[in-house]
């Protein structure tokens, strides 16, 4: 038989890696102090795009507009400016854009963030590859 026809026991499908990735997206995470990034695609150009904006997270653990203090809508529009705009051709190129930039600290606090945001990008470069939509998780 040959190694094309043969399955291991290991496979796994594309559903039910789905629905872990699922089951994984609903789990409590604290969210980082240091801010928070709105990641988009800049088709025309060829880019992926990562607005950062800065927060505070109340005693509730909600993320708040530091100007203000109220907490931050989760659906709808954001009337804030950025701190920065970062771009990169590829996920690669916006990481180190974000982490190794000597002229501008990181503006990430927490290892799950900055894991979630390599998770994105490697989404958002696939998208902008695939000439497909991209929409942040």
């Amino acid at each position: 038989m040959s190694s094309s026809n043969v399955v291991s026991a290991n496979s796994v499908d594309a559903a039910t890696l789905q629905a872990l990735d699922d089951k994984l997206s609903k789990r409590y995470i604290e969210l980082d102090p240091q801010g928070y990034f709105l990641i988009y695609l800049d088709e025309a150009q060829g880019l992926i795009c990562a607005k950062h904006f800065t927060n505070t997270i109340n005693e509730k653990g909600l993320a708040c507009d530091p100007e203000t203090g109220k907490p931050l809508p989760v659906r709808g529009p954001v009337e804030r400016v950025p701190t920065h705009i970062y771009t990169g051709r590829t996920a690669k190129e916006l990481c180190i854009a974000i982490f190794e930039n000597p002229d501008r600290p990181c503006p990430i606090g927490y290892l799950d963030h900055a894991a979630y945001l390599g998770r994105e990008f490697m989404r958002a470069e696939r998208a902008l590859v695939e000439g497909s939509p991209y929409v942040q998780d």
